[in-house]
């Protein structure tokens, strides 16, 4: 099994699943930079409308470690039957334009997690996995709210950036 056969299965899914692994991964102080970086990729590729995320071919034909997928699959599977009974297909949305505002979104969010604050990458991890939830499930009222946090995130956090940067201003100045 290789990333490419599985992405090729999840289809439309395919995005959503990137999404809410990377949004783990971006929650995790010190490699959230890294997750930035193909968080943003990815939403790049989703504003462009892509059917299904493009990776490079040495990532995409690289197999995968078959009992660790089927373990992983094992483990979360009660937590995703759980989050079903709350997250259910809701409030439809139009599928195109969604994976663009959602592409869009998750561009920026990816961008705060380069802001060298300590555990200022919780709040857009965190957030990128709530968005790929409401995406993987179709929940647009969830998605709704998901993306209504995260532009107030994203407008707390040009705020914040631009005092400091102010505030360095007037430092060096005197």
């Amino acid at each position: 099994m290789t990333l490419a056969w599985l992405l090729d299965s999840l289809r439309e899914r395919s995005f959503g699943m990137i999404m809410l692994f990377l949004g783990v991964i971006a929650m995790v102080p010190g490699i959230c930079v890294l997750a930035g970086v193909v968080l943003a990729i990815l939403g790049f590729q989703m504003a462009m409308a892509h059917e299904a995320p493009v990776l490079p071919g040495f990532i995409a034909r690289h197999p995968l470690p078959t009992g660790r997928v089927a373990k992983f699959i094992a483990r979360t599977l009660p937590v995703i039957t759980a989050l079903e009974r709350v997250i259910r297909p809701r409030w439809h949305t139009p599928f195109v334009a969604t994976k663009r505002l959602v592409g869009l979104i998750v561009m920026m969010l990816a961008a705060t997690l380069f802001i060298p604050i300590p555990l200022s990458n919780v709040l857009p991890g965190a957030l990128t996995m709530l968005i790929a939830l409401a995406y993987l499930e179709k929940d647009g009222v969830l998605l709704c709210a998901a993306l209504s946090a995260s532009v107030g995130s994203l407008v707390i956090t040009v705020g914040a950036s631009w005092a400091g940067i102010e505030g360095l201003g007037f430092m060096v100045r005197g």
